[in-house]
């Protein structure tokens, strides 16, 4: 089994030595690099073709958020995972916005930061239970209706099939949960979620879901009783 390679980027050489550990333990995580600022992010990133960054989002020059939205701009992007010592919807949001795969607390426990570098390694989004009340919130917040219009005219170049698993993408519903759920192969299902982020032009799986909220389609899905 080929490891996962990680660069790990936060301004506190204490944090960067305890993830590095942590992680570092993983048989299927190889560490390829340490930065201490998104400064230096694109850089090693071209020097040691990690497949995910795990960044905190204040640094002193470049912050995490301005880092990803570089990072996801660039053909073949690593998957980012941004780290954070609190919760703010904004932050939130435009880490998701910019293409960050995952929004993960510095006090998550460490077998959770193990396992969230593997899921998003795998393709999988890394949304936590505060993540995803904030982007309810989100979509029944101000300006709502005018965001659910342009949501529902976008998802309008989806066929049925698309749709619906761009619902349950936005459930956060992994490949083989989702393969489960509608009854098709994990292959198919890989399959038809390149095919939504191709239509919809967007970069990752997290992104599907910004759109499925704001398009009030997890609303209806608890409306339904699901």
């Amino acid at each position: 089994m080929t490891a996962i390679r990680l660069l790990l980027v936060d301004d506190d050489p204490l944090v960067r030595a305890g993830l590095s550990f942590m992680l570092g333990g993983a048989d299927d995580i190889e560490i390829v690099g340490e930065a201490a600022d998104g400064t230096e992010v694109e850089t090693l990133v071209d020097r040691t073709r990690p497949d995910v960054v795990l960044m905190d989002i204040r640094m002193p020059l470049v912050d995490g958020l301005t880092a990803t939205e570089r990072l996801r701009g660039r053909k073949e992007a690593p998957q980012v995972v941004l780290l954070t010592t609190f919760h703010a919807d904004e932050q939130v949001l435009r880490a998701l916005r910019a293409g960050a795969a995952g929004f993960v607390l510095k006090d998550t426990p460490p077998a959770e930061i193990v396992d969230a570098v593997r899921r998003v390694a795998a393709g999988d989004p890394v949304l936590s239970p505060t993540v995803t009340r904030q982007l309810m919130d989100h979509a029944a917040g101000s300006a709502a209706d005018t965001r659910r219009t342009r949501a529902r005219e976008r998802l309008a170049a989806l066929n049925d099939r698309e749709r619906e698993v761009a619902v349950v993408v936005g459930r956060g519903l992994s490949n083989a949960e989702i393969a489960a759920e509608l009854f098709m192969s994990v292959a198919t299902v890989k399959t038809h979620v390149s095919r939504v982020l191709a239509k919809l032009d967007l970069n990752n799986r997290v992104q599907i879901a910004l759109l499925a909220y704001d398009a009030g389609l997890l609303e209806e899905l608890e409306g339904d009783g699901h």
